[in-house]
């Protein structure tokens, strides 16, 4: 009897042991589940079939004939787009929200030349496919360099331009930052763990705050990195943050044509490279408080929110707050 009642306490504990292990992802991120019907779209870049991910969600109610495109940043996927995605379709909006190649349920091609430009052909190239000619476009994070750079190509397309957070607004090596190497990139995102996402989330996207529900996001990056294309992924991500130091827009947003918002949580601090700068440099870096104003100002006919007290995310972190502040903006 109590060899049974033993071997009962070591199962249960095993099998606790084994619940509390984190999911993991496939190199698509199968397994995670969208919020809307998720779709692919097949095409060939660089001598290469791929595919990207991504949700066409229909406005709910009485439709405005306006069409919004979703770029997600770079921890972040299309999924993380969830309560823009319900705001805009309830307000009557088409809403499409892209993964980009490289990331999330997109290709992670062994060989991809990235950059800002290639991403924005291919998402022409999706929403050519889809019959979209003009859409507003929302950029998020590293989505607000992409974002930039496509409504640079595409001016003509694009009806209105915002930014959440964009990273990119200041130029970062120019500053002083040490460059990192492809290799050195890849070494870093090999290492990515749960814990260190949650630490840098908390402090960087959520200005010290954590909500239970945040954790959501934290196991899809984590999940991902961590799943049976664990190499293929941070190879991608090594690329790709190549791609976002090497490729700064700041020097451009003088020549964007169309209404432009920023849309700015004031405690963000996001910088990339900051963790391998001087002191001195690293002081000067990822000030939005300073850098929304200042790159506002910048832009011809650029219109600023500041989220006091708000950090990298602030549609996830107070979305009615966000998406109030957005739609206003929208129907102007």
């Amino acid at each position: 009897m109590l060899r049974a009642t033993a071997l009962a306490l070591a199962c249960l504990i095993t099998g606790a042991a084994i619940a509390a292990e984190p999911p993991t992802y496939g190199k698509q991120l199968e397994g995670f589940a969208y919020p809307y019907p998720l779709q692919h779209f097949d095409f060939q870049s660089q001598g290469q079939a791929l595919q990207m991910g991504y949700m066409d969600v229909p406005a709910k109610g009485t439709a405005n004939g306006h069409n919004v495109v979703l770029m997600h940043g770079k921890n972040f996927c299309a999924a993380t787009w969830q309560t823009t995605l319900d705001a805009l379709s309830q307000a009557g909006y088409r809403v499409i929200a892209v993964d980009q190649i490289g990331f999330c349920t997109s290709s992670k091609p062994a060989h991809y030349q990235y950059s800002f430009q290639q991403l924005a052909d291919n998402t022409h190239a999706l929403l050519a496919s889809l019959g979209v000619n003009k859409a507003i476009v929302l950029g998020h994070s590293t989505g607000g360099m992409l974002a930039t750079r496509y409504a640079l190509m595409y001016p003509q397309q694009v009806e209105r331009l915002a930014m959440v957070n964009p990273i990119g607004l200041e130029d970062w090596k120019a500053l002083g930052v040490p460059y990192r190497t492809v290799d050195q990139w890849y070494a870093r995102e090999l290492k990515l763990d749960a814990e260190g996402v949650r630490n840098y989330e908390r402090a960087t996207y959520y200005a010290g705050r954590w909500k239970p529900e945040y954790e959501r996001w934290v196991q899809m990056l984590v999940g991902l990195n961590k799943g049976p294309g664990h190499e293929a992924v941070a190879w991608n991500s090594a690329l790709i943050y190549d791609m976002i130091f090497t490729q700064p827009v700041v020097h451009e947003f003088k020549d964007l044509k169309m209404p432009t918002l920023l849309l700015i949580g004031d405690q963000d601090t996001t910088a990339i490279g900051s963790d391998i700068a001087t002191p001195e440099v690293k002081a000067m870096l990822g000030r939005y408080k300073t850098l929304g104003p200042q790159v506002a100002g910048l832009i011809p006919k650029g219109d600023l929110v500041t989220f006091e007290g708000l950090g990298h995310a602030p549609q996830i972190e107070q979305p009615e707050r966000f998406h109030k502040a957005l739609i206003d903006w929208l129907g102007r």
